[in-house]
């Protein structure tokens, strides 16, 4: 008698059977999209001989992109940049740290500079890399960093103005330049947007440049949109604003005697289709959000991930 475990009827059946099983199981990612933020720069001390006003802190480098291609069983490293700190009275700020994302790098925003000789303000960091030339008859910003690839990273900052008013220049960000010290504003530049997140956000704007002492001018000098932070409206010990954290935004510069503004820490962003598998393991604990067809990790520290 014939088994009707081994009928044409029955193999055929269990093949769809299990076919469909292992169609149906989820795959790891082949690629991902990543947004990669550094830290911004720290904005420029003011002086107080002349009520110079210090440099806006440069955002920090922003970098993003489609098609990375990551291999299972691998763990891709995740380091998140520091602000750069703000300089105190008479000096420069600190450059942001650096971000990185597997073979990815976006490099920290350009210090703003302040003035030793008073005879102009301070000039503007520039975004994504790169320090200002804050010092002597040079008041000329700090470059961007184009990196060698394209969209470059961030743009240049503004100069400090050579003549009363002595306002420092704007931090360069990641979508414009910073602006030169004219009358009572160095506007820092504006960042760029990314909707890895889920929303439209901007990331990486410039700090805004201090202004001088003369109690006339009370206008803060903006940041750039996407963190960065307004330079001091005024001198008697006036610190620029601090930018904000985990956008890469540049810090403010100091009016007269007053200190410059930390710079914003960076964070790094991956996303894929959420038809792909979860990763297998994840340190540094990110933000996992999945929605409107993405899996998404943030990260504001230090971590990695592996598929």
């Amino acid at each position: 008698m014939s088994d009707s475990r081994f009928s044409n009827s029955s193999i055929t059946n269990n093949i769809v059977k299990y076919t469909s099983a292992i169609v149906g199981v989820a795959q790891a990612p082949k690629t991902v999209e990543y947004l990669v933020i550094a830290g911004g720069g720290g904005g420029g001390g003011g002086v107080s001989d002349g009520g110079n006003g210090g440099g806006g802190g440069g955002a920090g480098g922003f970098r993003t992109a489609s098609n990375f291609s990551v291999t299972s069983g691998s763990a891709l490293t995740i380091t998140v940049g520091a602000g750069g700190s703000g300089g105190a009275y008479n000096v420069k700020g600190s450059a942001g740290s650096n971000s990185v994302f597997s073979s990815i790098t976006s490099s920290g925003g350009g210090f703003g500079g302040s003035n030793v000789t008073d005879t102009n303000g301070g000039s503007g960091g520039s975004g994504g890399g790169g320090g200002a030339k804050g010092t002597g008859s040079n008041s000329s910003g700090g470059s961007g960093n184009s990196g060698g690839y394209s969209p470059s990273e961030g743009n240049s900052g503004g100069a400090g103005r050579i003549s009363a008013p002595y306002t420092g220049g704007g931090g360069g960000g990641a979508g414009a330049v910073g602006t030169s010290g004219v009358g009572q504003l160095g506007a820092g530049g504006a960042g760029s947007s990314s909707s890895i997140s889920g929303r439209s956000l901007y990331y990486a704007g410039g700090g805004g440049g201090g202004n001088w002492s003369d109690s006339s001018f009370y206008t803060p000098a903006p940041g750039g949109e996407g963190g960065g932070a307004w330079g001091s409206p005024r001198g008697a010990t006036a610190a620029g604003g601090r930018a904000t954290a985990n956008t890469g935004g540049g810090g403010g510069g100091g009016g007269a005697n007053g200190a410059g503004g930390n710079g914003g820490s960076g964070l790094v962003i991956i996303r894929y289709a959420d038809s792909f598998k979860a990763a297998t393991s994840t340190t540094g604990s990110p933000t996992i959000l999945v929605s409107n067809g993405y899996r998404v990790y943030t990260w504001t520290g230090d971590g990695s991930i592996t598929f």
